[in-house]
C-alpha cells in the first residue's frame, strides 16, 4: 500500500510494521506487564458514542483553536516520544516538519535521537521541548537553558516516568542503549534494508540531547549506565514549581490521573497540564486516561487548560475527548505509525486523516466550531 492511500491510522500502522525493524517498532507498540492499560485507552474511547444532528448549517467550519496560549490548525499536538529516530532516519527533524506544515505544536523529547540543536536548524517554527528530570542538576539546567537558546516556546515537565516500568518485547528484543546484537537484531536489520541504507545517511544515531552534554557520557555504552542511575527518584512538587519559576514561557505539566495532582499542577502555576498515563507505558492496571479526564477537567478546568493523550488513533477520538472537556488532545504512535511508513510525507499523511475525521465527525455532531463541542455532543452519560 502506498502512503497516500492509507485511509486510517491503522493503515499506517501497518505499512510501519513492514519498513520498521521488529525491535524498534515493537518499541511504539507496547505498553508494560500485560498491557491492559495501553488496551484500555484505546477500548474506553471506543464505548463513547455521539450524539448525531441533522438540518443544521454545516458551512464555513473550523478547526482552528489554541493550545497554551499558542494558535493551532486543530487541538492537537504530536507528543514527545523517545527513540523517534530509530522509526525514521531523522524521524524527529521530520516529524517537526510536518507539524509545522500543518500548524500544530510539535514537542521533542529529552530522549530523542534528533538534538534540540539539530531540530531548531533544520526547521523554521518553534516546537515545545518535553524534559525528564535527571538527578545531575547541572545538566538539567544546561538542557532546560539549551530548549531556551532554541526558541522552544513551552517546556512540557513529564511527571511520570522517576522510574521505567517493565515493557516486556524491549526486554525480549534486546532493546536498550546501546541494543543488544545478536543473530535476531541482525536479521530484523537485514529485513529492513531501505532503513538500514536512511540510518547510514545520517549523523543522527545516538541520544543527541544526552551523549555529548552529560557528564561521563561520550557514546552510547556509557549512556546506559547513565541513564540507568539519573532518573530522579526525589522528583516532587516542590522541585516542579521551582522549574515552573525558571522557565519564562509556557509550562505544561503532563502524566496527571488523578485530581489532587491535578490541584497540584494548578498550584504550581502551570498553565496546562496533560492527563496522560504514559500511553499505558508505565503503570500497569491505571485506568484509561478518558475514563479520568471528566473528573478532572470539573475539578480544575477554570484554573488550568486540561489536554489528554493516550489510545488517540481517530478523528473521533480526539472528538470525544473534547466534548469531554479536554482543550487539546496528543498523538504519540499514531504519528510514530506515519514517520515509520513514510518519513515526513507520512506524518503529514497521518495529521491528513486524523483532521479529516475530526471535520466529518463534528459536521455529523452539528457542530461548526471545534470551540463549540461539549458534552451535548455526547450520546448518554458515560458509565465506566
Amino acid at each position: 500500500m502506498r502512503i497516500d492511500d492509507a485511509l486510517t491510522i491503522a493503515d499506517l500502522k501497518e505499512i510501519a510494521r513492514g519498513r520498521v525493524p521488529r525491535m524498534f517498532f515493537d518499541y511504539a507498540d507496547s505498553g508494560s506487564w500485560t498491557e491492559s492499560t495501553y488496551r484500555w485507552n484505546a477500548d474506553d474511547l471506543q464505548k463513547i458514542k455521539f450524539e448525531q444532528r441533522v438540518a443544521v448549517n454545516l458551512s464555513n467550519r473550523t478547526l482552528e483553536s489554541t493550545m497554551a496560549g499558542r494558535a493551532v490548525a486543530m487541538p492537537v499536538a504530536i507528543a514527545p516520544t523517545g527513540l523517534t529516530g530509530m522509526q525514521h532516519a531523522n524521524g524527529e527533524i521530520l516529524g517537526a516538519r510536518a507539524a509545522a506544515e500543518f500548524g500544530i505544536p510539535f514537542v521533542l523529547s529529552t530522549m530523542s535521537i534528533c538534538s534540540i540543536e539539530a531540530v531548531a536548524k533544520a526547521t523554521s517554527q518553534p516546537f515545545w521541548f518535553q524534559l525528564y528530570v535527571m538527578k545531575d542538576q547541572e545538566f538539567v539546567e544546561n538542557l532546560i537553558g539549551r530548549a531556551e537558546t532554541a526558541g522552544c516556546d513551552a517546556l512540557v515537565l513529564t511527571l511520570d516516568l522517576q522510574i521505567l516500568g517493565q515493557r516486556h518485547k524491549d526486554i525480549r528484543n534486546g532493546l536498550g542503549a546501546p541494543p543488544k546484537f545478536g543473530i535476531g537484531t541482525f536479521a530484523q536489520l537485514a529485513a529492513r534494508p531501505r532503513w538500514c541504507m536512511e540510518m547510514l545517511r545520517t549523523k543522527n544515531r545516538s541520544f543527541g540531547n544526552i551523549v555529548g552534554h552529560a557528564k561521563g557520557v561520550s557514546n552510547m555504552a556509557s549512556l546506559s549506565t547513565w541513564a540507568a542511575e539519573q532518573f530522579d527518584l526525589e522528583l516532587d512538587w516542590d522541585k516542579a514549581k521551582k522549574l515552573r519559576r525558571r522557565w519564562p514561557r509556557k509550562f505544561v505539566v503532563k502524566g496527571i490521573m488523578n485530581v489532587d495532582d491535578a490541584l497540584m499542577a494548578a498550584d504550581i502555576g502551570a498553565d496546562a497540564l496533560v492527563v496522560s498515563n504514559h500511553g499505558g507505558r508505565q503503570l500497569d492496571g491505571a485506568p484509561s486516561s478518558i475514563s479520568v479526564l471528566e473528573s478532572i477537567v470539573d475539578a480544575v478546568g477554570d484554573k488550568i487548560e486540561v489536554h489528554m493523550d493516550g489510545g488517540i488513533t481517530s478523528g473521533q477520538d480526539i472528538m470525544r475527548a473534547l466534548a469531554l472537556g479536554a482543550k487539546g488532545t496528543y498523538i504519540g504512535r499514531s504519528w510514530l505509525y506515519g514517520l515509520g511508513a513514510g518519513g515526513q510525507a507520512g506524518v503529514r499523511r497521518a495529521l491528513e486523516i486524523l483532521q479529516k475525521e475530526l471535520d466529518l465527525t463534528m459536521a455529523f455532531c452539528g457542530e461548526r466550531d471545534i470551540n463549540n463541542v461539549g458534552s451535548h455532543n455526547l450520546h448518554a452519560p458515560l458509565r465506566w
